[in-house]
Order: structure tokens, then sequence, then C-alpha cells
């Protein structure tokens, strides 16, 4: 059942993906989607916490710490809308996505076994494989399209995806290991008290992208801004409901390979839309070796094996 539901987030994210680059195509910016879709999220975000928890409590510090997420997820969500007005569209979407076998580089950096992180040769030979794939796979769009700007923004948002997610491991450690609280603040000890972290990151995340969209472009977001950005924001949010439902679902066995599974199964999708509606020449050797990179580095082995 986890694996069946985070392939359907896939599905929907995959979506979102090809509405965000649908909204630039239509004459429009990704600053007007993404100020659209990011503001539906937000409210989506409270659907799925607070008031499907029934827990309406409010933790300031929390909530701050959700509001400086957003901050993050505002300038990446910013460079991965100028790599789609610049570039490629399947292969920035998987570039991005490739950014998850970058987390645990960082968390055994910062925290080490004694709080769970290790990083075996499978990471290290996943992380490797998926390094390959970009490589060559953005040598190739670079050196046809002379698309060097591109180049720039997506490498920015790689970078600050895996900022993005590090930050969410980094929050997620403070209620399963009880020495890490020091590097927090003065957060609750209660689960009830993150109802409204993800809430506030979106809610951060739309408020930045609307201040910059209507003090750089000054003008009213297009019709098609608007619709492009409600579809994309109605499919993240039941994208986001089901990875959420299916995290909550899934056996030890399906834990150890949802993640790995949703990454992978955007970029495919991605990559076939693009190659389909905008005629993108998808270097699918590569974009292989960057899909069992990501299986084999961000895979839990040890759950897998029965270890």
């Amino acid at each position: 059942m986890g694996v069946q539901l985070m392939l359907l987030a896939g599905v929907f994210v995959a979506m979102q993906n090809f509405f965000f680059r649908r909204s630039i195509d239509s004459g429009g910016s990704s600053k007007a989607y993404l100020m659209v879709q990011l503001f539906l999220t937000f409210f989506v975000m409270i659907l799925l916490n607070p008031v499907r928890s029934g827990n309406y409590t409010w933790d300031i510090p929390m909530a701050l710490f959700g509001f400086c997420g957003g901050i993050i997820l505002a300038a990446f969500m910013a460079m991965m809308g100028k790599a789609l007005e610049s570039g490629p569209p399947g292969l920035t979407f998987a570039v991005v996505n490739a950014s998850s076998v970058m987390p645990i580089i960082f968390m055994v950096t910062l925290f080490g076994a004694g709080f769970g992180f290790s990083y075996t040769a499978w990471n290290g030979i996943g992380s490797a494989l998926v390094v390959i794939g970009l490589f060559w796979a953005a040598k190739q769009a670079i050196q046809e399209k002379k698309t060097f700007n591109w180049a720039f923004y997506v490498l920015l948002a790689f970078a600050l995806h895996t900022v993005f997610l590090v930050f969410l491991q980094w929050r997620s450690i403070f209620f399963t290991q009880p020495g890490a609280r020091a590097l927090f603040l003065s957060f609750s000890e209660t689960q009830s008290a993150t109802q409204w972290f993800m809430p506030m990151i979106f809610f951060a995340a739309s408020l930045i992208q609307g201040y910059v969209f209507f003090t750089t472009e000054k003008r009213k977001p297009l019709r098609a801004e608007v619709g492009y950005g409600v579809l994309g924001g109605v499919a993240n949010g039941v994208g986001t409901f089901f990875m959420i439902w299916s995290t909550e679902v899934a056996n030890s066995v399906e834990q150890a390979m949802i993640f790995p599974i949703f990454s992978v199964s955007v970029i495919v999708l991605s990559n076939l839309w693009a190659q389909k509606m905008y005629k993108e020449k998808v270097n699918w050797v590569a974009n292989t070796c960057c899909v069992l990179g990501l299986v084999i580095g961000t895979l839990n082995w040890k759950t897998l094996l029965g270890l």
C-alpha cells in the first residue's frame, strides 16, 4: 500500500512540474506561477496538518523555524523557475530530484552514527552513479543548445534543494534524538507542536514569491498564470497528501524504498512528458544511470535485507 501511494504522489508531482512549464510557455513568468501555486499549497498544508489532525496547537519557535525553511524553499523554487525558463524541462527536474542522494552526506558529517546516520559503500556507489549520469546528460544538453545560463541556475537549484532536504531531516531528528535538541530553539517536545511547521514553510515561500513578483513585474498575474498556478497547487497538494499517507501506512520494508521510488517516478514521468510535448532529446542512458544511482544510494539496504 505504501509503495502504490508513493507512486501516486510521484504522478501528481510530475503533473505539477508539467503545469509549471506550461505556465511559462503561456507567456507568463515563473514568479507569478510560484506565487499562486505556493499560496494554494499553503492552504492544502493547513488541511493536511492542523485540520486533518484536529490539533491547532501553536508553537512560536516551531512556526518561526518553518518560516526559515520557507525562505530556503522560495530561493530553491526561484532558481528552478529560472532553469525552466532557459533550458530543457525534463533534465531540469531530473537534476533537482537527483539531489536526494546528497543529504545523507551532510547528515553524516554534521551528526554521525551517534544520531543514526551512517554512510555506506552503497551510498557512495549510488552518489557516484548519480553524478556520472547528471554530468553526462547535462553535458549533452549544454553542447547541443549552449544553455550555459540553464546550467548555472539548475546547479543553484540542486544545491538549494539539498539544503532544504537537510533542513527537513535536521528538524526530524529533534523528536527521535534527544541529544540533538540543543541544536534547536526551545521547541515543545510534543509532536502536536509540529502541526504548523509545514504550513509555515509554504506561507513564507508564497509571501516571498508574491513580494518578488509585485515589486519586479508590477502587474496583475495573467489568467493562464493563475489557472496553471491553481492546477499546480492542487496537484502538489494531492501529491503531498499521498506522500504523507504513504509514510503512515508503509511497513518497514516499504519505508526503506518509498522515497527512492518517489524520486525515480518523478524523474521518469517528467522526462516522458518533456520528450512527448517538447520534443526534448532525453538521454535515457544517462537518466538510467542517474535513476540507478538514486535507487542504490538511497534505499535502506539493512531493512530490506533484514539485517
